[in-house]
């Protein structure tokens, strides 16, 4: 089974990367976010999964782990194949997916081709409570890392998953000023830290 794929992308087409490695040329199925990733002629390291049918090899290429893991989790869940899940993958960045699942946000996710709402609901069911292990939300602001000890458990964990999304945690806090951890969950918290950073 291939790990990786490091090569000279030769194509890109819709959907499709070609990474020739030592003369041979591996079509990779990939999401608008890897391709976005990728120029032609020049040397990159795709993450891979191998979908293997008694009459098909198909192989399907991330420019990150992150995104082959997010990938791999949505496989899981029931009623999602390949094609569903890189559909999902083009629709959204990895984070912005990873989001829609915490928050249960599932007209997000409809927004991918061929996604409707009750698997949109499957996914968000199956996979919220797996991400939200992975940040750590049960174990509260003590797992979370460097999160200011003054923010209820609330405001500290919703800080600390804006911060596994790709904000700082000043930017994090700053985006959540205001917001009543006493009123809101953590999912609402993460919502309104969002809508502020949008917002600036």
């Amino acid at each position: 089974m291939f790990y990786y794929l490091n090569g000279k992308i030769a194509l890109l087409d819709a959907n499709l990367a070609v990474v020739d490695c030592g003369g041979v040329g591996y079509a990779c199925f990939a999401s608008n976010y890897t391709l976005s990733q990728l120029r032609v002629g020049e040397e990159h390291r795709l993450f891979t999964y191998c979908n293997i049918k008694e009459d098909a090899f198909d192989i399907y290429g991330f420019s990150t782990r992150e995104e082959l893991r997010l990938f791999e989790q949505l496989l899981s869940v029931t009623g999602v194949g390949p094609s569903s899940a890189l559909a999902i993958l083009s629709a959204m960045t990895p984070d912005q997916l990873s989001l829609s699942i915490l928050t249960g946000d599932e007209k997000a996710i409809t927004r991918a081709k061929g996604i409707g709402a009750k698997t949109a609901k499957r996914i968000i069911l199956e996979l919220k409570d797996k991400l939200g292990g992975e940040l750590d939300f049960s174990a509260g602001p003590a797992s979370a890392g460097a999160v200011n000890p003054n923010l209820s458990g609330r405001l500290a964990t919703a800080t600390a998953a804006l911060a596994e999304l790709g904000y700082s945690q000043s930017e994090a806090a700053a985006a959540l000023k205001g917001a009543d951890p006493e009123k809101l969950s953590v999912e609402e918290l993460i919502r309104y830290g969002l809508r502020a950073m949008v917002t600036k």
